[in-house]
């Protein structure tokens, strides 16, 4: 990892923006509904749990690419050959670049549909991209300070839990342990989704000076993320009953609209307008992070194959009409990350492991 300069680096505790940015994206502001329905009052178990899981994956991640010395493209290279380790690459690209386009379309849906519903989808999309294009060609510091700043900025959001909690029901919550284990897994799988965006350290660990000492700060990026949505859960669940729960879309959103602020008559218009400060970050990082793959699988500038990314994310935005097509998109990146994480990654983490044994064995 050598080969990038010092002076394009970033410092290793910056990864604790970069993760728990990406994983406390537009899906944080309702949640709370889809992974209710599965395992309802006990879903803040699959919360913990997802999260907690993904520590490993994290953890995986590190010892695929540390053992290989590069990035994802430069392990697949090694372990698959130049062709079929390319195209596990572009495959791994696509996937990314998909969950950028699930980020962005999602929160120009909230736009519509709690702020200006008659503005059209590619004239917000445009001031996104054009937006998220002057942070991106700053390269991967201005990228990461955007993570910082937009962390601190939406971090006092975490205040207005209080309005919920003085009308909060305890009782809902009750019993524990309700619902089966096979209830709960599925939640768990559901909340998958949320926890997206960790694995874009695959692109750009070389980035990191002393990359074997950001892990510890890449776990604390996804324990700060359980504690943000276990927060929102709990918080959500002692106010809605589940019946409640069910028929509210955005729920997070929802109880904005009861704070009560001398300066901010509807706060859940402040708050939408705060989250740019989350939804940006999350486009940047992923749009840097898919363009360096790019360059590095096919030789082209990175600048180049931003702008064509942006096209893509572009079109694709428009191509997804209505609320139901965004349900789907969102469910199937949710279902392509699961098997992501949680198979591909160990598949990979056991192959190196055979390969590295082979290997020694050659040569001893």
């Amino acid at each position: 990892m050598s080969q990038i300069s010092e002076n394009k680096q970033i410092s290793p505790y910056m990864v604790f923006y970069m993760v728990t940015t990406m994983q406390v994206g537009v899906g944080i502001l309702g949640f709370e509904r889809y992974i209710a329905k599965s395992a309802g009052h006990d879903a803040w178990i699959a919360v913990v749990l997802g999260g907690l899981s993904f520590n490993i994956i994290i953890w995986m991640i590190y010892r695929i690419l540390l053992k290989e010395n590069t990035d994802i493209v430069g392990v697949h290279r090694n372990l698959f050959g130049r062709w079929v380790g390319g195209l596990l690459s572009l495959l791994l690209l696509l996937y990314f670049i998909s969950t950028v386009i699930t980020v962005l379309r999602t929160y120009i849906e909230v736009i519509q549909i709690w702020m200006f519903p008659e503005l059209g989808t590619g004239v917000i999309a445009i001031l996104f991209l054009v937006l998220a294009y002057s942070f991106v060609v700053g390269g991967i510091r201005a990228v990461a300070g955007l993570a910082v700043l937009g962390f601190f900025i939406t971090l006092p959001l975490f205040l207005l839990k209080y309005y919920a909690l003085k009308d909060a029901h305890y009782t809902n919550l009750l019993p524990i342990f309700d619902h089966s284990i096979t209830e709960i897994l599925a939640a768990t799988k559901g909340v998958t989704l949320n926890y997206l965006g960790f694995e874009l350290i695959l692109l750009y660990l070389p980035f990191l000076k002393q990359p074997e000492k950001s892990q510890k700060w890449a776990h604390f990026g996804n324990l700060f993320t359980i504690f943000t949505y276990f927060i929102t859960i709990f918080v959500s669940f002692v106010y809605y009953n589940q019946e409640q729960l069910q028929h509210t879309i955005w729920a997070t959103l929802t109880l904005w609209k009861i704070v009560d602020l001398p300066f901010a008559q509807r706060f859940e218009y402040a708050g939408i307008a705060l989250w740019l400060f989350v939804i940006l970050p999350n486009l940047c990082i992923g749009l840097w992070s898919v363009s360096r793959g790019l360059h590095r699988l096919y030789k082209i500038k990175q600048k180049s194959a931003l702008r064509a990314l942006l096209l893509v994310v572009f079109v694709s935005c428009i191509l997804v009409i209505d609320r139901q097509q965004v349900d789907i998109l969102n469910s199937s990146v949710s279902n392509i990350g699961f098997y992501i994480l949680y198979f591909y990654i160990p598949f990979l983490f056991v192959i190196q492991l055979i390969l590295t044994k082979v290997r020694k064995t050659k040569h001893g």
